[in-house]
């Protein structure tokens, strides 16, 4: 088996704060990520398929096939945007953790109906110091 990683870029704004919480308890918990004017990154996003190469191209899946549901599904959706507004996060604090849970969610199944391999892995880049994989194991 075979993996391709493809790197992607969109800059998003959030405000890290829990709906559960009260005001003290949030910029107890958060911080100054915890201001409700929020504050931006421009993310990086890895998009990791495997499976079997395609003998008469050599690709897993087609780079452009990856590129339009990666775009369509996330970076047209996330790119300029307060993550918090978006429904995805109605009831999650848009952490860099959620962030790569959610876009795993949003790319897995269209990538399946593509055929062109399984989604193994999505990494959040959030910062130079801060990186966050999460990939299902079963």
């Amino acid at each position: 088996m075979i993996s391709v990683t493809r790197r992607y870029w969109f800059p998003a704004a959030h405000v890290l704060r829990s709906r559960a919480l009260s005001e003290e308890e949030n910029v107890s918990l958060y911080g100054k990520c915890a201001n409700p004017n929020g504050h931006g990154h421009n993310y990086g996003l890895e998009v990791s398929v495997a499976g079997e190469r395609d003998p008469r191209t050599g690709w897993i899946v087609p780079p452009e096939t990856l590129d339009a549901i990666v775009r369509s599904r996330v970076l047209d959706r996330f790119d300029h945007r307060l993550l918090n507004e978006d429904p995805l996060f109605h009831d999650l604090v848009p952490s860099a953790e959620n962030i790569a849970i959610v876009v795993y969610r949003e790319l897995a199944a269209p990538l399946a109906k593509a055929g062109g391999g399984r989604l193994v892995r999505v990494a959040v880049i959030e910062t130079p110091r801060n990186r966050f994989d999460y990939e299902e194991t079963s």
